[in-house]
């Protein structure tokens, strides 16, 4: 065979093989030596790629909340309108919702990683419907992304909590290296991780699922708990551990814990969608760390009037001392776009003797008293404030990116300042060559 030839063998060897018909699993119930199988309580999936265990059950909570509109519209907002309106379409039918979480053999992802159990839900019947496909060993993958393929299929909304970064990636580049199940195409997708950190990071420091069912939902009044549960950083070990032989009971631990993640994405939504839709008894229970977390999340969406209003409200609760003055900072700057100058000055006087917002208080009062109070000498009076606090930092700061910003900060300082005192000159009354103001008397030894 000639070079040339053998070149193009190589290359025809990489062409994807064309994907086979889509049939339904059959399922049959495990045989006795099938350990793993009877201890989950599973049945054992056939399809033309061979097997895989099904494990399902359905549960009661977290029950179905009925989206709203307004949740959708703000979770699927982007800078990019047309592909917003298209997610928002695909929204709106809840039937096509998938929550998707999965168990894998590395947390690093990487083509090395598989997921070996792959958690599926939907809602049935008022409550959540749960499936999971485990491959007992790494020949069972295409037999579990097929199934997988036909699940997305027919629910191409996915809804995951970090999913974006991980999941949905490690299974594409999953689906890509089998050359025979293309990956599905999803028709919108959900991370509710990102919104979950816009809302209760400033309370928790950890957004973890665990974390948020724990302090958020609280997942016991909602009929579960992680009593036992299994630690993520293990579930890898507990899989490698099987495949050598080891005991199959630490992995009914990480099924449960999987079924556990997925109750808790359901119900997490249902949290979302009560604040962002403005529910009145979530509003009323929220506390004041919680009204800024969702301050926050609605300024950056654009909901300017909202955010204003959870702003407002935050510090009327009370919040602590630490993230006061950053609130009031983000009020000042929201009444200023609504062009509630006054009251953004206010705001900006209580900040003036703030060690963090001093600076930047001083600079929004020389604009206002200038552009909106017409009074230039209340706008030197700031302006030189602000200069006499920048070298004062200057002179107590050895951090060279700190001394960068303040250079650059006392520059702009020393030109307002400059031209304030220019402008204030040029709008004083008008003096003669002798420095007399016109309508001055004569000094007496200019009478003569």
């Amino acid at each position: 065979m000639s070079a040339a030839a053998d070149k193009f063998s190589r290359l025809a060897a990489l062409k994807p093989i064309r994907p086979m018909a889509a049939r339904a699993a059959a399922i049959r119930t495990p045989g006795e030596e099938d350990t793993l199988g009877r201890l989950l309580g599973a049945g054992v999936a056939t399809n033309h790629f061979g097997e895989h265990l099904l494990v399902r059950n359905w549960f009661s909570t977290p029950e179905f909340c009925e989206p709203s509109s307004t949740t959708l519209e703000l979770l699927s907002r982007t800078r990019d309108g047309a592909r917003s309106r298209k997610t928002f379409a695909a929204l709106q039918d809840p039937e096509k919702w998938l929550f998707l979480d999965t168990e894998t053999t590395g947390l690093a992802g990487g083509t090395g990683t598989y997921a070996f159990l792959i958690g599926l839900a939907w809602w049935d019947a008022g409550g959540l419907q749960v499936e999971q496909f485990f491959m007992r060993d790494f020949s069972e993958e295409h037999s579990l992304l097929q199934e997988l393929s036909q699940r997305v299929a027919e629910r191409p909304v996915l809804v995951t909590f970090n999913g974006k970064s991980f999941d949905w990636p490690l299974l594409e580049s999953r689906f890509t290296m089998t050359r025979s199940i293309a990956v599905p195409k999803l028709a919108a997708h959900l991370d509710l991780l990102h919104p979950a950190r816009a809302l209760w990071k400033l309370r928790l420091g950890s957004v973890r699922l665990v974390e948020l069912e724990r302090r958020v939902l609280d997942a016991p009044r909602l009929g579960w708990h992680r009593e036992n549960d299994v630690l993520s950083a293990l579930i890898p070990q507990f899989y490698f551990d099987y495949l050598r032989g080891g005991p199959p009971q630490p992995l009914a631990g990480v099924v449960r814990h999987n079924q556990m993640d997925l109750r808790g994405l359901a119900a997490l939504f249902g949290k979302i969608n009560e604040l962002l839709c403005g529910t009145p008894n979530a509003l009323s229970e929220i506390g004041s760390l919680d009204l800024f977390g969702l301050s926050r999340f609605l300024q950056r969406r654009g909901e300017n009037d909202r955010a204003h209003s959870a702003c407002a409200q935050a510090l009327t609760i009370g919040l602590p001392e630490e993230i006061r003055p950053k609130a009031c900072r983000e009020l000042a700057q929201m009444a200023k776009r609504r062009g509630e100058h006054a009251r953004a000055a206010e705001i900006w006087l209580d900040l003036v003797t703030d060690p963090h917002d001093s600076i930047h208080a001083c600079e929004q009062l020389a604009i206002y008293y200038e552009r909106h109070v017409k009074d230039l000498a209340q706008a030197v009076h700031f302006a030189k404030l602000g200069l006499a606090t920048l070298q004062r930092q200057q002179a107590n700061s050895r951090d060279p990116f700190l001394m960068a910003r303040v250079v650059r900060l006392e520059k702009n300082f020393r030109r307002r300042v400059a031209r304030l005192e220019r402008k204030s000159r040029l709008s004083s009354p008008a003096q003669p060559r002798g420095g007399r103001a016109v309508g001055e008397p004569k000094a007496s030894s200019e009478l003569w």
